[in-house]
């Protein structure tokens, strides 16, 4: 039965010797050098669970060579060997991070017992990193609308699988959530979840970020280092903004993924793992692969399953129920009472276009809950864009959406023709037809392009969207389930816009 790795560090062939024959025949696998020097250079190439070091080591004394080793990797495991005469230095060791001191004579039980209790340390402070990863949840994902519900049916079908998943859409809207909610109904969900944000990472230092380094691989690098493809080994792996890698980088992850193999910077040899790998990004991957700047072969392994997620402005339904999640955590948090959201005020943030998503919605949260003088949230509380339901001065309003995957619009739905589009056209039907002017200077139907020129930019947005949504409801009969299915809305979300536009059928 394999025990674990442990490295012998003693000048002595025959205690070399011996201390690996007692392990060997425990189930361990071992190694043994004869200085502190190949101790250290072998600690670059692979991990040890445990190392035996002895004190009276020729040159550099093993002293000086724990505490090199506690700088470099402070949770290494190091027992001390050392005789009748080095037994001060011994406890001198245990005070620098030495695990525990055997005497060479101590004899083949106990050298075992000692191993066996460091390994169980070890295996504890596994337990414990793995643990800390799977609790490490900002927040449930949480939602009512019809694409929440049907991103949730698409987690439970791919959670138990090994399939790679790319989650679309932009930023704030949860996309490290959804990752999160798959690891944990997976089969890894006792193993760790690694993230990676790949465009806060400079570009020098991604690739060591990813496959880990040895010593002297680049400038800066005085240690090796583990890489996150080696820490996520048997769980997940998430890539944060995978758009943002370097083509050289690119081209290493799909080695990685095509092979299950990678290379540390700096190093010849190759390192097995077996990860799954999910994705997030919020740019558009077909585009960048158009433009060369994104591996077409990678966007292929990595697109195995899309999920593309809607900006929280398409799915305002929800937001009555991250308010309150979001209430309760921040009053807790900070020991407040728990605060109550006046009917009127869950109105107006339904009602604002949230550009940062869900980020931004849960930003506000915690500044209501903690600077309201009162129990209850008033809409005085709100700040002056929530109260106009615009963009913040000097912002432009979000932006219309995209299409993230081949064939799919933010929530996996196909164009209003199912070719790929965007399900949310940015004009009307007929370019001309614009809303009568302040001035009342032109009817509907008559070219009035200068009057949206004559508006600031938002209004000029939201002249566009009225007039769009007057001509779909004309189209359709005003039949609202039909035209909220065409533009690409939630039939309450379109029936507020309605309402807050005062769009009326004309009586024939």
């Amino acid at each position: 039965m394999n025990q674990g790795r442990v490295l012998i560090v003693d000048d002595e062939p025959n205690i070399r010797k011996t201390m690996e024959m007692i392990h060997r025949n425990a189930g361990w696998r071992t190694a043994s050098v004869d200085g502190g020097e190949r101790a250290l250079a072998r600690l670059q190439e692979e991990n040890f669970d445990l190392i035996y070091l002895d004190l009276a080591l020729p040159g550099r004394e093993g002293i000086d060579v724990l505490q090199d080793i506690k700088l470099r990797y402070p949770d290494q495991i190091v027992v001390i060997l050392t005789g009748q005469a080095t037994i001060d230095k011994a406890v001198e060791a245990l005070k620098l991070g030495a695990f525990d001191f055997l005497e060479k004579d101590c004899g083949k039980d106990k050298i075992l017992i000692t191993s066996q209790n460091a390994l169980k340390i070890c295996s504890l402070a596994e337990e414990n990193r793995k643990l800390r990863s799977r609790v490490d949840r900002p927040q449930p994902f949480l939602g009512k609308s019809r694409d929440h519900q049907e991103i949730l049916r698409l987690i439970s079908r791919i959670a138990p699988t090994n399939s790679r998943v790319l989650i679309l859409g932009e930023s704030g809207t949860g996309k490290e959530l959804i990752a999160r909610e798959i690891h944990q109904r997976s089969r890894r969900a006792s193993q760790s979840f690694i993230k990676v944000n790949c465009a806060a990472i400079p570009e020098e230092l991604i690739e060591a970020e990813l496959f880990g380094s040895v010593k002297g691989a680049y400038t800066g690098s005085v240690v090796s280092r583990e890489g996150k493809f080696q820490a996520a080994n048997e769980g997940t792996l998430f890539l944060d903004e995978v758009g943002d890698m370097s083509p050289r980088v690119q081209t290493k992850v799909l080695r990685a993924l095509q092979e299950g193999e990678i290379e540390k910077v700096g190093s010849n040899q190759t390192i097995t793992v077996d990860v799954r790998v999910i994705a997030a990004t919020n740019k558009n991957l077909p585009g960048e692969v158009a433009a060369g700047r994104f591996r077409e072969d990678l966007f292929f392994r990595l697109n195995v399953v899309p999920i593309a997620v809607r900006p929280l402005r398409d799915h305002p339904e929800d937001i009555p129920l991250l308010v309150e999640h979001f209430n309760k955590m921040y009053c807790a948090e900070n020991d407040l009472p728990l605060k109550k959201f006046d009917r009127g005020v869950i109105e107006h943030l339904q009602a604002y276009p949230w550009p940062g998503n869900v980020r931004e919605l849960k930003n506000q949260v915690e500044r209501l809950a903690i600077m309201s003088s009162g129990r209850l949230i008033r809409i005085n509380d709100l700040s002056a864009e929530i109260r106009r339901g615009g963009s913040p001065a000097g912002e432009d309003a979000p932006p219309p959406r995209e299409t993230y995957g081949a064939g799919l619009s933010p929530g996996g739905r196909s164009g209003p023709e199912g070719n790929g589009e965007s399900d949310s056209p940015l004009l009307p039907e007929e370019p001309g037809s614009m809303p009568e002017s302040r001035e009342g200077g032109k009817s509907r139907g008559e070219r009035s392009d200068h009057y949206l020129f004559s508006l600031p930019l938002r209004e000029a947005k939201r002249s566009l969207e009225r007039t769009m949504i007057r001509q779909v409801l004309e189209r359709t009969g005003w039949n609202v389930t039909r035209a909220a299915e065409e533009l690409g809305l939630e039939r309450t979300n379109l029936h507020k816009k309605i309402k807050n536009y005062r769009l009326k059928k004309d009586k024939r």
